[in-house]
């Protein structure tokens, strides 16, 4: 299901099945992060989301609520 959202730079469409986090990383972090995105030509929630799943993927399931 999607909605439109005003505000901005005009209307948005947004999946409602994701799901907004504020994060903070220490200045160096964030830093190397923005640098990331900037270098692939993506935003930097994407560079987060990314290094995210990759990190689950290598967890084990155990311990997750699962």
């Amino acid at each position: 299901m999607k909605r439109k959202k005003s505000g901005g730079k005009g209307t948005k469409t947004q999946d409602l099945s994701w799901v907004r986090a504020s994060i903070s990383f220490p200045p160096s972090l964030y830093g190397t992060l923005a640098e990331l995105a900037k270098q692939k030509k993506v935003s930097l929630a994407w560079v987060v989301r990314d290094a995210a799943e990759k990190y689950i993927a290598v967890e084990p399931k155990e311990g997750r609520g699962t």
